[in-house]
């Protein structure tokens, strides 16, 4: 039973490691603005985003981390988040706005999402 616990930590931290948010960003071209930087953050417990599937544009920035992880985030012009139903991005988005973030998205559930370049 040890062993599986290892086995599923060492997959969880490989998988955490081997995911930058900046090769889970995109660049969006608007009309009479240039590019813009968009990042979608998946707010669901680790867990979920490894043993439920995930969008494979996202990155996982728990609800619970996305205060102290804030600074992650700054440089990029939209926030786009989702979870499991939309609550907890609303959630997060809330407090990303509390603390001055602008162009914070609530995306909905994670498999509503289209990733794409």
């Amino acid at each position: 039973m040890e062993n599986i616990k290892i086995m599923v930590w060492a997959v969880v931290l490989l998988t955490l490691v081997s995911c930058h948010p900046e090769s889970n960003t995109k660049k969006e071209t608007v009309s009479g603005m240039g590019t813009k930087q968009i990042i979608m953050v998946d707010v669901r417990t680790s867990e979920e985003w490894i043993q439920d599937g995930h969008a494979d544009c996202t990155v996982n920035i728990p609800l619970q981390e996305i205060e102290r992880r804030q600074n992650e985030l700054k440089g990029y012009d939209k926030i786009v988040l989702v979870c499991r139903s939309g609550h907890r991005a609303g959630i997060a988005k809330d407090q990303l706005e509390h603390a001055g973030f602008k162009n914070v998205e609530n995306g909905g559930d994670w498999q509503g999402v289209t990733c794409s370049n």
